[in-house]
């Protein structure tokens, strides 16, 4: 039998496409953020910088030409610093290109303090039918902790805003934050609660490199005092009805509120992404592409508008597949079934039997012929349960 090293991805079906955009301004950058945003001290080039996404996408059509895509979001930054008109030209553009679904998910991330009533609609008659507002908490003193331009009256107030324009809209929230306790991380949680999100995430503070917060450290909740706060907020969310899906993220059980865009990304689905610093991953006959646009905004625009805005482009090397898979898949918390592995990889499930042996041996997976899934014990140590999947070589997830 070959080495996994030997084995080719061979595609029956390409992977569904989603389109991810971003826009990487914002009014403040947050001293946790790692994220590639920027924080606007300028007019943002707004009209400039749609050019070059539009540019953008022209210039990888060939990539995806006759894909279906499935869901659009527009991430950052703060998207919603543009203005409606802006986000309208997008999709358009969007529409204008590349066959979107009839039922595309289009999602727009959000902050308190850059809502307004009537912008908002706007968005919404413009085509986003998703927004996905950025809380991070309700405690004035954990905001100003979080350095967030808003306030909890404000946090309030978006969030009604939110409810008047979209059926379909999700609640960031953090817990961890410097000098909180459990009773606040669960206060935040019941004060989400209380505007009956149809979809809530819920991320664990950590300290990301190149981060102000990672230079200088603030006093942050002990490992066990952050466990607790992840198990108070884990069970009210299911006391209230929500399904648990994926590592941070819960859904209104019942409703399909999941996020479509994201649980492509947790399935191994394709992805384009536009926008400086996005990342793509799309998959061929017999290869799966990684591409990264150049990060430097002023950059990316003048690359895109001469027709290669890619910094960086890879072959997924084949026995690095796998690991990239489970990397992704063994964050949703009902696993995946069984057949996905080849249906997205392209690659046998035999390429990773003996690691799958060793991850059910060590309880940190449950399997049968039709489902793969993290235990409890994965769940909670799955950074050890992904190290079992690193191909020779790599050291670290």
């Amino acid at each position: 039998m070959r080495r996994e090293a030997e084995i080719s991805p061979r595609f029956a079906v390409l992977p569904p496409l989603s389109l991810y955009i971003h826009i990487p301004w914002c009014v403040r950058k947050c001293p946790y953020c790692d994220f590639n945003s920027h924080e606007a001290r300028a007019p943002v080039p707004e009209q400039r910088y749609i050019d070059a996404l539009i540019a953008d996408l022209e210039a990888a059509l060939p990539l995806v030409w006759g894909r279906k895509v499935y869901t659009v979001f527009f991430g950052g930054g703060t998207p919603s610093v543009f203005a409606a008109e802006g986000i309208e030209r997008i999709i358009a553009a969007v529409r204008a290109r590349v066959p979107l679904a009839s039922d595309a998910e289009i999602t727009l991330e959000a902050n308190p303090g850059t809502f307004e009533v009537e912008k908002f609609r706007a968005f919404r008659a413009a085509g986003v039918n998703r927004l996905s507002v950025g809380i991070q908490s309700f405690n004035p003193r954990h905001l100003k902790a979080l350095g967030r331009i808003h306030d909890d009256g404000q946090a309030r107030a978006a969030i009604e805003i939110a409810r008047q324009s979209f059926d379909n809209f999700n609640l960031d929230l953090m817990y961890g934050l410097p000098q909180q306790s459990v009773d606040e991380a669960r206060a935040d949680i019941e004060a989400a609660l209380a505007f009956a999100p149809p979809h809530l995430s819920a991320y664990h503070l950590t300290l990301e490199p190149n981060t102000y917060f990672h230079r200088y450290p603030p006093p942050l909740p002990d490992d066990d005092t952050a466990a607790e706060m992840q198990q108070a907020v884990e069970q009210a969310l299911a006391a209230a009805g929500y399904e648990h899906y994926e590592t941070s993220a819960f859904a209104r059980a019942g409703d399909g509120n999941a996020c479509r865009h994201n649980l492509n990304y947790w399935m191994f689905g394709d992805y384009l992404g536009i926008g400086a610093g996005a990342h793509s991953k799309l998959s061929f006959a017999g290869r799966i592409v990684r591409q990264m646009r150049y990060k430097q905004p002023g950059q990316y625009m003048e690359s895109a508008a001469s027709g290669s805005a890619i910094q960086e482009h890879h072959d997924v090397a084949a026995n690095e597949i796998g690991f990239e898979f489970m990397m992704n898949a063994l964050r949703l918390n009902q696993g995946f079934p069984s057949a996905l592995f080849e249906e997205r990889t392209g690659m046998p499930l035999t390429a990773v039997l003996k690691e799958l042996a060793a991850a059910e041996q060590r309880g940190l997976i449950t399997r049968d012929p039709l489902r793969i899934a993290p235990t409890g014990l994965g769940r909670r140590f799955l950074n050890d349960l992904l190290q079992l999947f690193l191909p020779e070589g790599r050291v670290s997830v």
